[in-house]
């Protein structure tokens, strides 16, 4: 997987960023334009931040990414994507777990995603097993 920041949400991967590939000179301005912005201060678990410190800006980011990804607004999910490639190198996978109204952002730095595979358990007597 090497230099990819990946995006899950319940398990499956929705979007991969490459840092190996240029930002293009727009595109950095983006992101420096999107700072400016959050220097006016962000909402945040549930309270207003007036000075945002790195880390907030990126778990609001995070948060805002998922809304994107979730109402398919491909343009601002790549945007934020890039913001969080680019502020966070260290950054393996921002994971997501939505149930219902609840959802549950996490930035992971220590391990790169694995898909998850699903077990199908068979009962033992279909394989031929007998119980003992």
């Amino acid at each position: 997987m090497g230099n990819k920041l990946v995006v899950a949400i319940n398990g499956e991967s929705q979007v991969e960023y490459d840092r190996d590939k240029t930002l293009p000179p727009h595109h950095q301005e983006y992101l420096e334009r999107m700072d400016v912005q959050m220097d006016e201060g962000i909402p945040l678990d549930g309270e207003q931040i007036p000075a945002p410190d790195p880390m907030q800006r990126c778990r609001f980011v995070a948060a805002q990414l998922i809304d994107a990804i979730r109402g398919e607004n491909e343009g601002l999910a790549a945007a934020l994507l890039a913001y969080l490639a680019n502020r966070l190198p260290e950054l393996k996978q921002v994971r997501a777990v939505a149930r219902e109204d609840d959802l549950k952002v996490d930035l992971v730095f220590d391990r790169e995603f694995v898909p998850e595979v699903p077990v199908q358990f068979v009962k033992p007597e279909i394989l031929g097993l007998k119980r003992h």
